[in-house]
C-alpha cells in the first residue's frame, strides 16, 4: 500500500526523528526509504530529495515521505557503463530499469546508478521506455545536458533500434508516419532477418521523431507488434524485444561526428 507522510517540523531536530514520529514506521525502514530517494524537502527554493536521515532540519521545515514497500523492495538490475566521455557518459540500460526515478524512489533508475558509480552530477538527456533496453546518454554538467538535449529535440541525431516482432515481414526502408497523440511521428523499418519457427522477424527501426511508445505503436499499426509488448501486443516469457542499438550525431561538445553502438553481446535480442 502506498502511503504519503507530510510533516512540518515545530522544532529543530533530525529528519528521521520528525518522520518517525509522524509515520510510526521503524527507523531503519525510514532510513532505507530516504537512501532510496523517497523523501523530499525544499532546499534553496527547489524541491529535492533528502537522503541523509541524520540531517538536522530547522523548525518550519516541510518533509514529505512517499512510502511504498513494493517500490522500495525492488532490486535494480545493473546498468553497464559503455564509455566515459568526461562531460557525458554512455550506458546500457537493461530491460525494466527506469531512466529516472519517481517521487516514490530512484534506486532502480539509470540516473541514480550513474550518480553512484561515477560520483558526479548527472543530468538526463533523453528517455527510453522502462520495458526497452539499450543505449542512453547521461550528461555531467548543465551546459552539456542542454547542448546534447538539443540534438534529440532538434532531430539532428540518428536513432537506430532493433525490434523482434511477431509474424513474417519483408520490407526495406518502409515509412510509417501515422501521427501519435495528434503529433507527427516518423519511423523507417527494414527487415534484418526472419525466423519461420516463431514466426518472428528482426527489424531495424530508425526514428526521426521521439513520441511516447512511437516504435511500439507504429509496429502494431502495421500488424507486427513487438514480441513481449504487454501494451500493444501480447505478454511473453521474454522482456520487450526492443533495443536502442546505435546513436549517431555531430557532438556539440567535441565538434566531431560521434557514432555509438552497443558491443556484443549487448547488441542482440532473444530469439
Amino acid at each position: 500500500m502506498r502511503r504519503k507522510f507530510d510533516v512540518t517540523t515545530t522544532q529543530p531536530e533530525t529528519a528521521i526523528e520528525a518522520l518517525s514520529r509522524k509515520s510510526g514506521l521503524p527507523r531503519q525502514r525510514i532510513k532505507d526509504a530516504m537512501n532510496k530517494g523517497a523523501c523530499w524537502w525544499t532546499l534553496k527554493g527547489k524541491l529535492v530529495r533528502l537522503r541523509r536521515a541524520t540531517k538536522e532540519v530547522k523548525a518550519g521545515t516541510r518533509l514529505q515521505l512517499y512510502y511504498d514497500e513494493n517500490v522500495l523492495d525492488r532490486k535494480p538490475e545493473a546498468a553497464i557503463l559503455i564509455a566515459d566521455k568526461s562531460r557525458y557518459s554512455v550506458w546500457f540500460k537493461p530491460h525494466g530499469m527506469l531512466a529516472q526515478g519517481s517521487q516514490w524512489g530512484d534506486h532502480c533508475s539509470l540516473l541514480r546508478s550513474a550518480e553512484l558509480e561515477l560520483k558526479r552530477p548527472c543530468y538526463l538527456i533523453h528517455r527510453l521506455d522502462a520495458d526497452a533496453a539499450g543505449l542512453m546518454l547521461i550528461a555531467h554538467d548543465s551546459k552539456a545536458a542542454g547542448a546534447l538535449s538539443q540534438c534529440f529535440s532538434g532531430r539532428t541525431i540518428t536513432k537506430q533500434y532493433m525490434a523482434r516482432v511477431t509474424g513474417i515481414i519483408h520490407t526495406r526502408d518502409q515509412l510509417i508516419d501515422t501521427p501519435i497523440d495528434g503529433k507527427a511521428a516518423i519511423s523507417r523499418v527494414t527487415t534484418l532477418s526472419t525466423d519461420e519457427t516463431g514466426p518472428t522477424s528482426l527489424l531495424q527501426v530508425i526514428i526521426e521523431t521521439g513520441r511516447k511508445h512511437q516504435i511500439r505503436k507504429h509496429l502494431e499499426s502495421i500488424g507486427h507488434p513487438i514480441v513481449g509488448d504487454r501494451l500493444y501486443g501480447k505478454p511473453a516469457k521474454t522482456p520487450l524485444q526492443l533495443l536502442a542499438a546505435c546513436l549517431e550525431f555531430d557532438c556539440p561538445l567535441s565538434r566531431q561526428r560521434v557514432k555509438l553502438a552497443l558491443p556484443e553481446p549487448l547488441s542482440s535480442l532473444d530469439n
